[in-house]
Formats: C-alpha cells, sequence, structure tokens
C-alpha cells in the first residue's frame, strides 16, 4: 500500500494580527464590516467559503491520489519504485517555495497571487488528468504542487487579513481547520470510491473542477492585501532557503521509500543543511530580509514552530503505522481502513468546530500545551491494540488523539502569529505552513522505518508508538514552560 506522509487527518491554519485600523486599511473593509465579537456577515461567509473551498482543494490533493497509485502505475507503465514520484513530485514545490511565495504575495498583491494559484493550479490538473505517459504525469503534479505553494500562504493571509483579531477570527480558522481536516479524511475514502468506479484519472479531474469554480467565485468577493510599502525582494535568501527546503524535503521523502542509505539521499540532506545555514546568515546581513531572525527569537514564534513540527511530525507518524496495523496485522481491507479514519475525521471536524470556545476560555498558549498533552496520552492508549484485535479501540483512540491534533493546529497557528505586524502576513503565514509541510514530511522516515525494519510488524508499530507519544507528552512540558500560561493570543 503507497502511504505516505501527506496523507494525515492533519490541517494547517494561521493567523496574524492586526489593528482594526491596519485591518480597515488592507481588506477593502470586509474587517471593518464585521468587527471581533460580531456574527459573520453573508459577504463575509462567502469569502469564507471560497478561501477554505480552496484550501479543502489542496487537502483533498495530498490524499486522493494515494489509493489508486497501483492502478495509475499499471496505466502509465511507472514501476513500483517511481510510485514515490507521484507524491514526491507534489511535496517538493509544496513545500520548497511556500516562504517565497509568502513574501512575494506580501510584496505585489495576495489576491493576485492567490488567483495566479489557483489557475496554475487547476491547469496542472487538467495535465494530470489527461497525462499520456509517466513525464507529463510527474510534470502535472509538480505543477500541481507549485501551485499549492501559492495558494496556502495567500489564501490564509487573505482569511487573516479579512477577519480580525478575536471571536471571528478564531471561528473562521475553527472552520478553516475543520474542512482541511475533513479534506484530508475525504480524499482516502473519495479516492477509493472514484478510482473503482471511474478510474484513476477521475481523482485529478475532479481537482480542476474545483479549482475553476473557486476560480470563478474568487475575483468578485476576494479584497486586494498588500504591504503598504514594497522594500526589495531579498533575492539571496529567497534562493537559498528555497534550495534548502527543496533539498531538505527530497531527502526525507525519499528517505521514506528507501531508507538513509542512498548516496543521494544523505547528499541532498547535506546540501539542504548547509543552504538552511547560508540562508540564517544571509537574513543577518541583509536590510529587508525574507525572514526576521528578530521575530524567529520571540517566544510565542519559537516555542509555537517547535509544537507545530511536533504535532504534525507525530500525527503523520501515527495515521502511517497504524494504517499498516490494520491492513498488514489485523487484515483490514483498504475500504475498512478507510471507515477508521473517517470516524477520526469526524472528531477533527467536531474538534475544529469546538476549538475555538476553548481558545476563547484558556487562551491559545494554555490550549496548545493541552492539546498537544492530550494527543500524546491519546496516542500512548493506542498501545492498548492486540495482534489479532484491536481495530475498535484502535478507532476510538486515534479519534481522540486527532481531536487534540486538531486543537493543537488551530492553537499553535494563533499563536505563532499573534502580534505579528499586518506587513508580514504573508512571511507569518509562509512559516506557519512551511512547519507544517517539513512537519509532514520528516516524521514517517524518522520514526516509521522503526515499523518497517523489525522482524515483527506489531511489535514495530508499538515500538513506534511509544517513542511518538512520549516525544509528544515531552513537547507538551517544554513547549507550556517556554510560553507561560498567557491566556491570550498576544506575545
Amino acid at each position: 500500500m503507497a502511504i505516505d506522509s501527506q496523507t494525515t487527518t492533519t490541517a494547517t491554519t494561521t493567523t496574524a494580527t492586526t489593528t482594526t485600523a491596519a485591518t480597515k486599511a488592507t481588506t477593502g473593509g470586509l474587517g471593518a464590516a464585521a468587527p471581533a465579537g460580531e456574527r459573520l456577515t453573508g459577504r463575509a461567509k462567502l469569502v469564507l467559503f471560497v478561501l477554505c473551498a480552496a484550501q479543502f482543494m489542496v487537502a483533498l490533493d495530498f490524499s486522493v491520489l494515494n489509493v489508486a497509485l497501483p492502478v495509475l502505475g499499471k496505466d502509465l507503465g511507472l514501476s513500483r519504485s517511481a510510485l514515490q514520484w507521484a507524491v514526491t513530485a507534489f511535496a517538493l514545490p509544496s513545500g520548497g517555495f511556500l516562504l517565497l511565495f509568502g513574501r512575494i504575495a506580501d510584496l505585489y498583491g495576495r489576491k493576485k497571487l492567490f488567483l495566479l494559484g489557483l489557475a496554475l493550479f487547476g491547469a496542472a490538473s487538467l495535465l494530470a488528468t489527461l497525462a499520456w505517459d509517466p513525464a507529463s504525469f510527474l510534470a502535472g503534479r509538480a505543477l500541481q504542487g507549485l501551485g499549492a505553494a501559492v495558494i496556502v500562504p495567500t489564501g490564509m493571509s487573505l482569511l487573516t487579513t479579512t477577519f480580525p483579531e478575536g471571536p471571528l477570527r478564531d471561528k473562521a480558522l475553527g472552520i478553516s481547520g475543520t474542512l482541511l481536516s475533513l479534506g484530508f479524511t475525504i480524499g482516502m475514502v473519495l479516492g477509493g470510491v472514484m478510482t473503482d468506479t471511474l478510474g484513476w484519472r477521475s481523482t485529478m479531474g475532479l481537482l480542476a473542477v474545483t479549482a475553476v469554480i473557486v476560480l470563478a467565485l474568487a475575483p468578485g468577493l476576494l479584497p486586494e492585501s498588500r504591504t503598504p510599502d514594497r522594500p526589495r525582494l531579498d533575492v539571496p535568501g529567497a534562493v537559498t532557503v528555497t534550495g534548502g527546503l527543496l533539498a531538505l524535503i527530497y531527502s526525507l521523502s525519499t528517505a521514506a521509500q528507501r531508507g538513509f542509505g542512498g548516496v543521494d539521499v544523505w547528499g541532498t540532506l547535506l546540501a539542504g543543511l548547509a543552504l538552511l545555514t547560508a540562508f540564517a546568515v544571509v537574513e543577518s546581513k541583509t536590510p529587508a530580509p525574507l525572514v526576521s531572525l528578530p521575530m524567529l527569537k520571540r517566544r510565542t514564534i519559537a516555542w509555537g514552530n517547535i509544537a507545530g513540527l511536533v504535532t504534525f511530525s507525530m500525527m503523520s507518524t501515527v495515521v502511517f503505522v497504524l494504517t499498516l496495523y490494520l491492513q498488514e496485522t489485523l487484515g483490514l481491507s483498504s475500504f475498512q481502513t478507510g471507515l477508521v479514519f473517517g470516524v477520526q475525521g469526524i472528531a477533527s471536524a467536531f474538534a475544529g468546530s469546538y476549538a475555538p470556545k476553548v481558545i476563547g476560555r484558556f487562551g491559545a498558549r494554555r490550549t496548545l500545551t493541552g492539546s498537544l498533552l492530550g494527543q500524546g496520552l491519546f496516542t500512548a492508549a493506542l498501545l492498548t491494540v492486540g495482534a489479532e484485535s484491536g481495530a475498535l479501540v484502535a478507532t476510538v483512540a486515534v479519534s481522540l488523539a486527532s481531536m487534540f491534533h486538531l486543537g493543537a493546529i488551530i492553537s499553535y497557528g494563533l499563536t505563532v502569529t499573534s502580534g505579528v505586524p499586518d506587513a508580514e502576513q504573508g512571511l507569518a503565514t509562509g512559516l506557519v505552513t512551511t512547519t507544517q509541510q517539513v512537519g509532514l514530511t520528516i516524521g514517517i522516515p524518522l520514526l516509521g522505518v522503526l515499523a518497517t525494519t523489525q522482524a515483527s510488524l506489531f511489535g514495530g508499530v508499538r515500538t513506534v508508538l511509544v517513542v511518538d507519544a512520549a516525544i509528544v507528552v515531552a513537547a507538551a512540558v517544554l513547549v507550556g514552560l517556554g510560553l507561560g500560561g498567557g491566556r491570550t493570543h498576544k506575545a
């Protein structure tokens, strides 16, 4: 079974705070029409629908193709070892270019870039649908990833500049996080149904149609938003961070499939680390950096991103090893396994709708710490499953872990970007989504290998769950101490 770190029931959500005046100035008045504490207006609901539909589409793309890979490989002539590139071709640009496009959107207009990303994603999905050989299909997947790298940070920036900090933004982010989570889950189930009934090409065609619908609605609804002044783009920083992220994601994605023994894996890993080191040096010297290093030193940003990295990487690992357990140990079919994750998705949807209320009562920082702790404890609860039975226990435990996981996602986005100036909106969302992408990428190669290399798969799964739960609980303690117990969103 082709499983990748992208097929998780996770979803990212990011925020950046501004004053009411700044919101009015940068959103064309929508923020002023719906101040904090009031209900969403009809127009605000339509704007939220468009932005969430775009994010849902990207989340769907992460998972809808996975169950179709064996059939796709036979149809296009992709070998089993080459099938990983159907996922890696998407993951490379979608993670590598997030920071760059987030900053470009800050400078030249978030709405313009968002529409460009939608058009590129739709055209790429059409190319993948009509692919006639492996090269054309992989080109379509790579262009989809590039489009996603534009849509994710610009869409989140538009959301956070449109909805002012407070109850409205919390509500919007809760809805966005819920739909993103459902996108991952629905993709896993829908991909199997569509492949069996309409063929694998229908999964890519669905994405093309969705992109066209969103692109038709977006221009008349979304306000333009950009940084008032336009500093020069930090080209050296853009080159080093994009190259570093591309190399890092490639090496870890490849390691997830072939292990760490290849020269290309270690070579690209070292190259990625060297480029990211060079990026840090460049940013410390340039007058208009792509990433503000002083901003990265803020405890909310530093500890919040650590929390995000842990929650994404460890939950993706749980989904990976649980899929192996359900299918290879208990003998469940792909459809039955999909139902387990369907229940998980419903639980996540419930958590996404309720999380803003919890954050409003306890604050984002306390919610983040408590959510990490809950994710870790219910991951540990998975250790009670047996070698011959345990599907029900696994369903309940992973669903509860996912509820806390989604709470961590929403509160993590609020914590990290709280108090960030509106001029750095795209940068803030780019940082959060980059953390998500790296987290989704590193979990399986770092821990999943413990499950697949041991003599007993069941024993290997248990080992992974022990390590996974310990890391999350330890992170909860450290993040709680690092952030303190503040109730507000501000640093």
